[in-house]
């Protein structure tokens, strides 16, 4: 036949022979070619690779569902007559396995996001037990209560961070909150309370939470207005904590209020407080761009035992110090693993996106963008690494290098996945694509554990004070 239709952004496509009638522009294969010889247009790309769709029926539609299902996120490249892998991104790579019936953008971003708060909360209990079953969990507490190694090894925890969320976020986020959440414990807390927290959170059986952070107040610290009044052998807590991760799903919370031992940061405390100790609620969940479990705690009359107290009464801000002084550093990691990510997304999809007759890889504006995406990413990798080797191997405080490497890698990391967004195109802002993912991910991380106008006022002080 010399009349061969397919679509092609809804329009009928005419070509002399049915072999070279050309496909879709909507994500879907590219070619559509006469596979079964019945004179109609029906299958995908001549090229044999991924995006290839076969008509494996021989009904004459192009066999996208696959396993006729009904959903649209199926291809069935190795003619076996059952759904495969869909290749949305045309890279010639398969992103997952759909044999549930997901939709498309749940199989683009790799894991399916959570549609609401008691997903969510179920996935990253699921993520807690299974990096606690996997021994991952070991690198966040010391090897004397159930961890791996003597004490915190900062390279060890920036690499696993770079690791899991090069995979997913919500991974490295469970992994991340078990090492901060219980590191005021590992440095600062009695045997009696290491052997009661530490222990199940290296299990992934209790998850733990650090709450700092109020309505009115996260980069100013010692304006703090939760109050811990003692009363015999009690404490008495009262005030409200916000943006505090894991609200709702965790065991216990390691909380700072004001004692009054003196004005500003050196009247504040820090406590264990039991999830379920009365007169502690989660008031309100916070739902934002790149969803985990972050909420709002409010106090009342909460009465914890006195012995639940971290070092001693006014120990609070040099407690919360030491404990960001370790896992700031790794917050520049988790945006390595984003970064690099993105970088290889975006290389991919210049590879194999052609435009004007070919890849666009081959364009200099394009061959621009990924070197600047790679002179970045070695840059954080090099301020990341120096400040968790200063940390691990002199034993020092590092406030000066953890924040660069925190500052730095963030907004680095920001750039570079505004950059894969960019070579991707349209499809870099389609809903569960990977970089558009990594987009809504980042971002939370130039904001939590210091802002970057905080670590540059941290940065600023810590030099001067070098020249003194």
């Amino acid at each position: 036949t010399t009349d061969c239709s397919s679509t092609q952004g809804g329009a009928a496509v005419t070509s002399g022979h049915c072999s070279d009638c050309w496909g879709g522009t909507t994500g879907n294969a590219e070619n559509y070619m006469d596979t079964d010889s019945d004179g109609v247009c029906n299958a995908g790309s001549a090229n044999g690779e991924a995006d290839n769709c076969p008509d494996t029926p021989n009904n004459d539609q192009w066999n996208y569902d696959g396993d006729t299902e009904g959903d649209a996120c199926d291809s069935d490249d190795d003619n076996d007559g059952a759904a495969d892998d869909n290749d949305t991104d045309d890279n010639n790579e398969f992103e997952c396995h759909d044999d549930d019936g997901d939709t498309c953008d749940e199989c683009v971003s790799g894991t399916e996001e959570p549609k609401n708060n008691d997903e969510l909360d179920g996935l990253c209990r699921d993520f807690v037990k299974k990096l606690g079953e996997g021994g991952w969990l070991k690198y966040c507490v010391p090897k004397a209560f159930g961890g791996k190694l003597e004490s915190f090894d900062v390279r060890t925890l920036a690499l696993t961070r770079e690791i899991l969320s090069y995979h997913s976020g919500l991974a490295d986020f469970s992994f991340a909150m078990q090492g901060l959440g219980s590191g005021a414990i590992t440095l600062f807390g009695s045997d009696e309370q290491k052997q009661s927290y530490l222990v199940p959170v290296a299990e992934g059986k209790k998850i733990p939470a650090f709450a700092i952070s109020e309505p009115e107040g996260g980069s100013d610290v010692a304006s703090m207005g939760t109050t811990a009044k003692l009363d015999g052998n009690e404490y008495c807590l009262n005030g409200k904590k916000a943006w505090i991760s894991n609200a709702g799903i965790a065991n216990y919370y390691v909380l700072f209020a004001r004692t009054d031992d003196a004005p500003g940061a050196k009247g504040l405390s820090a406590f264990i407080v039991d999830a379920d100790t009365p007169g502690i609620t989660v008031s309100e969940r916070i739902n934002v761009i790149a969803p985990h479990p972050l909420g709002t705690l409010s106090l009342k009359n909460c009465r914890i035992p006195t012995v639940n107290i971290l070092g001693n009464s006014g120990d609070g801000f040099k407690v919360a110090m030491a404990t960001l002084d370790v896992f700031r550093t790794t917050v520049g990691a988790a945006s390595l693993g984003f970064a690099r990510r993105a970088m290889d997304e975006a290389i991919a999809r210049s590879k194999q996106r052609e435009a004007f007759g070919k890849p666009i890889s081959e364009f200099q504006l394009i061959q621009e963008k990924i070197a600047d995406m790679a002179v970045k990413i070695d840059a954080m990798a090099l301020l990341i690494y120096r400040g968790a080797w200063t940390k691990d191997v002199k034993g020092i405080r590092v406030t000066r290098e953890s924040s660069m490497a925190k500052l730095y890698g963030t907004e680095a990391a920001q750039e570079v996945i505004d950059q894969a967004v960019q070579i991707f195109g349209g499809m870099g802002v389609v809903s569960g694509v990977t970089v558009e993912r990594l987009y809504r991910e980042i971002r939370a991380l130039r904001i939590y554990e210091g802002t970057s106008e905080i670590q540059k006022l941290v940065i600023a002080g810590q030099t001067l004070s070098q020249l003194n």
